[in-house]
């Protein structure tokens, strides 16, 4: 017989524990993300992996707001989160640091994500962007390098949290 797992035999962290875990090199930059469902679920995928932090640009929400609450589920408290409204002080700031800056984006140069070589010795920042326009027009031609993920069907584009809950697993597998 199969049971489900009570939420204390999962031997989750607290956050005051998490915030002490070490982290993978990945900071996610959501850059004017109109839905607080897909900022939640961000958080919460972000807390799921173990990633260093999240950058809210332009438009996005910020926490603390019920509906970002909702899907994020507590992730806001445990997953670091800044926020700035120009997306290029925020790739600057980055490539400062020495991140490689990764735009989710569909360009003339994007290569799949299954052709993309995750280097574990590097650090990397992801931009995910709007629903409608996706990454901002004017942070392209900063950003080092772009993916996108293969669809096989009739639809242009996966859901913000959908997407960015794929491109994290495969951050995270390479980076761990």
């Amino acid at each position: 017989m199969v049971n489900k797992l009570k939420l204390e035999e999962l031997n989750r962290i607290d956050v005051e524990t998490f915030k002490k875990v070490e982290k993978i090199p990945l900071v996610v930059v959501l850059d004017n993300i109109r839905s607080m469902h897909n900022v939640g679920a961000t958080f919460r995928t972000a807390d799921a992996f173990l990633v260093q932090k999240i950058i809210l640009c332009g438009i996005t929400p910020q926490p603390p707001h019920r509906e970002i609450h909702k899907a994020a589920l507590g992730a806001t408290e445990s997953v670091d989160w800044s926020y700035e409204a120009d997306i290029n002080v925020t790739i600057n700031d980055l490539k400062s640091q020495g991140f490689e800056v990764v735009g989710i984006e569909q360009t003339t140069n994007s290569q799949m994500i299954t052709d993309f070589k995750i280097d574990n010795t590097k650090k990397y920042a992801v931009i995910l962007g709007n629903e409608v326009e996706g990454i901002s027009d004017e942070s392209l031609q900063n950003i080092d390098s772009f993916i996108e993920i293969p669809q096989l069907g009739t639809k242009h584009s996966l859901n913000v949290s959908v997407c960015g809950g794929i491109v994290m697993w495969e951050f995270a597998k390479a980076l761990k």
